[in-house]
This record gives structure tokens, sequence and C-alpha cells, in this order.
């Protein structure tokens, strides 16, 4: 069974982002960039699945700049076999990703499409979700365990009640959540290789997709700072202090 993985180049998790001085946007310059927290799990789940023998072929995908290459080529040091990296310098909303993975998803005919619940830029939770919708096929979102048993796949969901689990008939697409796993790092010596693994390079327009964006940002702002507390000696002190603020 083929796994394909899907993977987004954003602002490294311990960089602080920083706001535009004109307010159109995140300041990207000069900016650590890695790969999606998430996604690694993603990578690193296929991985895994790879190992048991369930998966015989992971491609890595990804939609975004050039640079992305950087990113891909940590996810076939990883374990990825080869990769694909769409090319748009401008900015791809979640739907055109989703209509470009499903194109991705006809040609190549993978029995499991993994990505990440999010990225952690946009937090925009759509994509695995848009790609399932246009592929008709089942997802299992929200992934803290993922089992293969024959033709289906059994994901174990956290939801806000606590854990569901669902099984779906294969081919299907399992976004992943945090505790999912550990992701490896990559080792030098795979560092090497990757550097020799097929990174096929397309564009939006190959696969017959608009990217015009359907949204506009008008303003980007800092969030507000948030004031310092005070300590209070007892309760009746507290229940005092918020029944001063109109709280209570």
């Amino acid at each position: 069974m083929k796994a394909l993985v899907c993977v987004k180049r954003v602002i490294d998790y311990n960089v602080k982002p920083r706001v535009k001085a004109d307010g159109t946007g995140v300041d990207l310059a000069n900016v650590k960039m890695s790969m999606n927290p998430f996604d690694e799990i993603a990578v690193e789940e296929a991985i895994r699945l790879k190992e048991k023998g369930v998966v015989t072929e992971i491609v890595a995908v990804s939609v975004g700049p050039a640079k992305a290459q950087e990113t891909l080529r940590t996810a076939l040091a990883m374990g990825a076999d080869r990769a694909i990296l769409v090319v748009s310098e401008d900015e791809v909303e979640p739907l055109a990703v989703a209509k470009i993975i499903k194109a991705i998803a006809d040609e190549e005919q993978p029995g499991l499409i993994i990505t990440g619940k999010q990225a952690i830029d946009d937090d925009a939770n759509q994509v695995g979700q848009m790609v399932a919708a246009l592929l008709g096929r089942p997802q299992g979102t929200f992934a803290n365990e993922i089992a293969v048993e024959g033709d289906s796949v059994v994901v174990k969901r956290e939801i806000d009640g606590g854990l569901e689990t669902v099984k779906l008939a294969l081919p299907a697409i399992v976004t992943t959540d945090l505790r999912l796993n550990e992701p490896r790092y990559a080792s030098l010596p795979n560092i090497m290789k990757a550097k020799s693994k097929p990174l096929a390079s397309k564009t939006p327009a190959d696969y017959g997709v608009d990217t015009a964006p359907r949204l506009k940002t008008h303003k980007v702002t800092e969030p507000p700072v948030r004031s310092a507390g005070i300590k209070v000696a007892d309760v009746d002190a507290l229940v005092a202090k918020l029944k001063e603020m109109g709280v209570a």
C-alpha cells in the first residue's frame, strides 16, 4: 500500500512571530522555518506503518515556495521514499491545497493519505477534511492511534468528550494529533541519502488548479499585552475583588 503524506513549511514553533510594520501580514524575513509539527507526526506514522510492512512506499507532498524543498528533504531523511513539491510563491488557501492533493492522489492512487490535523501558521484545520470530501473517501481526524487491519484502518480519535474509535474502509484519509507518536530525528547518513532521493517539482497549473485567493486579509495585529495579575490574601478578599471588578 502506498501512503501519501502532506507536509507544510511554516515558521519554526520555537520562534515568536512578528507582524509587519504595515499590518499586512506576518514578517517572514530572516525567520527560521521548519516542518509543521503535526506533519512531522504524520511522516513518522507513515514510516512506522512501513516498518510494520503495511506501507510499501511513502510519498511526501508539499505545496509552497521553492524553499519548501528543504522541508521535503527533511521528510525524505526521516524515511519517505520520494517527494513532490508543487511550487507557488504566493500563499495558497486550504481549498486550493486540497484540490492539488486530490489531483496528486488521483495520479498516485495511495491507499492512505496522512496529514497533520492543522498547520501552526494559519490553524485552519481544513485540508484533510476537504481532501476527503473531494475524493469521496472516509476520514479519521485527530488520530492518536492508527492500526491497519486488512482492507480497513482503525483510528482512535481525540474528541471533546474523550476518545472515539472508528473503522474506515481503505483508501482513507487520516489527520494526526499530538499524542499519536514522537517523531524521530533524521540521522546524518539518512540526511545525506535524502539528497539523492527523487523530488519532483510541479506547479498548480500542472494539476489544473487555480490558486487565486478567495479571501482577503484586511489587517494583522499583535494580540493585546496581558496585564499583570494581583494577589489576594484569602477567599473573602478574592470575592470582594471580583465584586469590585463587576465579575461576581
